[in-house]
């Protein structure tokens, strides 16, 4: 065998073995992406959930302000008989004790069990007091994991870039213009490779 025939050949090899490692590096990106994609979808659609159901919180909150200010003009106007106003003031008490724990949980759901603090737990989650994970918290996990997967995008573009150039540089025969798409591929693929790292130690906050 001539020597630039066991050139080549080693050339192949180690380019060959190069392409193995950064497709696995790719696959590996593929999966944490894939994980951390479905994880912010969930994040979006708990985020929307419940801003909903905040909303809804709210008309209530409203219908039973609306009943409480009715009583109250008719109080104040003299309409009820006298007899009756008492009755009448109980249960305006009771509805404004009703609008007080509508703000508790519209807060709740808004902020979070965690951050509201004990005194502001008034929703149950699977029975339990302080486990509602609030509409800003779900937000922000959304966003974080948005840029977790920005990073895993970036990360499989030089990576699949750098594959390109090593299957160019097995096809080349010039060895100075193989070697240069096989440095390529290297350069290539090591930026690929810190951005997957990166994006996995971003992705570590959710483990």
């Amino acid at each position: 065998m001539s020597d630039e025939s066991e050139k080549s050949s080693t050339f192949e090899m180690l380019c060959g073995l190069t392409l193995a490692v950064l497709a696995a590096v790719l696959a590996i990106n593929e999966l944490g992406a894939g994980k951390y994609g479905d994880d912010e979808i969930i994040a979006h659609n708990q985020k929307a959930n419940a801003f909903d159901w905040y909303q809804a919180k709210g008309i209530k909150q409203s219908l039973v302000e609306g009943q409480r200010d009715i009583l109250r003009i008719l109080l104040e106007s003299r309409v009820i008989p006298a007899e009756s106003e008492s009755r009448m003031g109980s249960l305006m008490a009771t509805l404004d004790k009703e609008i007080g724990r509508y703000r508790k949980e519209r807060k709740e759901i808004l902020l979070g069990s965690a951050a509201v603090g004990q005194e502001y737990w008034v929703l149950e989650e699977d029975g339990k007091l302080g486990q509602v994970k609030g509409a800003r918290e779900w937000e922000a996990e959304a966003k974080a994991l948005g840029a977790v997967g920005d990073t895993f995008d970036i990360a499989t573009f030089f990576l699949q870039i750098c594959l390109v150039m090593g299957a160019i540089s097995l096809i080349l025969k010039g060895e100075r213009m193989r070697n240069t798409f096989y440095g390529l591929m290297v350069l290539l693929g090591a930026v690929g490779t810190v951005y997957c790292i990166m994006a996995y130690l971003q992705a570590g906050a959710f483990a």
